[in-house]
């Protein structure tokens, strides 16, 4: 389900796919929108409700954030930064990430966080032309993740 790690050179490339959980909940649609067409016929309803559900889950998949590290670049969804403004990036798991994702969240801070995910990599920003002080991404594998960047920076 989700799509993360590292590729040759260095790269590294994750989707925030929602959790397995979350996308059964979200299915839950179907029988609701089923229920509304079976007074009409009861087949067209069991088939507008599988539709329903597969068009909720892709576009769940579809739509999820992707963190990548590519050429020199760091990427977080819509956004991206040289990874040569960036300084050392910090890895959070556990209970340091759920400070990270709550009440240690700077509201200033570029944000990529998604529920279910449970790493966290903060990095800050020292461009001084920019009033981002850090990113603030989650990622299911925060090592890696910072060590991506880490290796792009060696390399920039």
């Amino acid at each position: 389900m989700a799509s993360s790690g590292t590729r040759d050179g260095g790269d590294y490339r994750e989707r925030l796919t929602p959790s397995l959980w979350a996308l059964v909940s979200a299915a839950v649609v179907a029988p609701m929108a089923a229920l509304v067409f079976v007074p009409l016929n009861q087949a067209v309803a069991l088939a507008i409700g599988i539709l329903v559900a597969v068009l909720v889950v892709a576009l769940m998949i579809a739509g999820a954030p992707v963190i990548s590290v590519r050429d020199g670049v760091l990427h977080a969804g819509r956004a991206h930064i040289d990874v040569h403004l960036l300084g050392r990036p910090a890895t959070f798991q556990a209970l340091e990430a759920r400070q990270a994702r709550g009440p240690g969240l700077d509201p200033r801070d570029w944000h990529v966080i998604r529920g279910g995910i449970d790493g966290v990599v903060r990095v800050p920003v020292d461009d001084p032309d920019d009033p981002t002080p850090s990113w603030v991404l989650s990622t299911r594998t925060p090592d890696r993740l910072a060590a991506a960047i880490r290796r792009s920076q060696m390399g920039s």
